[in-house]
């Protein structure tokens, strides 16, 4: 991107050295009043838990194609029980799943509480109710509570887009600083006049290319990882909805593993296999 803009300006005969020369001002007008705003338009924990959202887009995926493929096998697990066995079979379990055995053989899984959570939650309220839920309801209910799990992230990519937003306006201001600095030494020579105009008009190059070339993307990209992220609990309401709807195993296992994004999805005999071993 930076060859493709800076680059092909340097190629073209364009000085770099008269954008160095103004980058400095220009780029701490710019980003730092985006910076004040988004600072003043944002909660604390909104901004603090965007700079740990950053990190996300240099280290590896949360999740692996095996976390998918333990959750599709410990949650169905626990409803078969719940179905074949009863309430009995999954209480302790669920009410203590950092202290249970079954929970044990998934270490990755006990990392994440909100995935934790809603596979309690779940089947407390499959217990209580005695599985007699409208399938519509529970899906809508956890359709909620997932939503809920990402309102930090939502919040976060909000403020970074808000930034974006106002980054080609706050070039424009910087623009008009700088005409209006030009203007202060319109008795000067035209090669200085010159110069004065270049690093005014940057104002506005930066504010743009900032927002659509850099900050906007990572936005968009930050909306991909949390929804990566959040696959995973879509996989637990698959098999809440399809027993409730009373399928049959095979078929609720599918609709789970078809709900998985194909990055992680695991074949249909990956899960069978596994289902087999246990």
């Amino acid at each position: 991107m930076f060859f493709c803009v800076f680059g092909v300006f340097a190629l073209q005969g364009g000085s770099l050295s008269s954008l160095i020369i103004a980058l400095p001002a220009e780029l701490t007008t710019i980003l730092g009043a985006g910076i004040a705003a988004m600072l003043i338009g944002n909660k604390g924990s909104t901004i603090k838990h965007l700079f740990f959202s950053l990190k996300r887009l240099v280290v590896p995926d949360k999740w692996e194609k095996k976390d998918f493929l333990d959750t599709i096998i410990l949650v169905s697990g626990l409803f078969k029980s719940l179905k074949t066995s009863g309430p009995k079979s999954i209480e302790y379990d669920i009410e203590n799943p950092y202290e249970s055995g079954i929970f044990a053989c998934y270490p990755r899984l006990l990392n994440d509480k909100h995935l934790i959570h809603l596979i309690c939650d779940t089947l407390r309220l499959f217990v209580v109710t005695s599985g007699n839920l409208n399938p519509n309801a529970i899906e809508t209910l956890m359709d909620e509570r997932i939503k809920s799990f990402q309102s930090y992230d939502r919040h976060s990519i909000h403020a970074i887009r808000s930034l974006a937003g106002s980054l080609p306006a706050l070039g424009i201001v910087a623009c008009v600083l700088g005409i209006v600095k030009t203007m202060a030494s319109i008795d000067q020579p035209p090669s200085v006049l010159g110069l004065l105009i270049g690093a005014a008009l940057l104002g506005t190059f930066l504010g743009i290319f900032l927002s659509y070339g850099i900050v906007g993307p990572i936005a968009d990209r930050l909306k991909l990882i949390s929804d990566d992220d959040a696959n995973i609990y879509g996989v637990v309401k698959q098999i809440a909805v399809s027993t409730l709807r009373q399928y049959p195993q095979p078929l609720v296992i599918e609709a789970a593993r078809i709900a998985v994004t194909e990055k992680f999805q695991p074949t249909f005999d990956e899960i069978f296999d596994a289902l087999l071993d246990l």
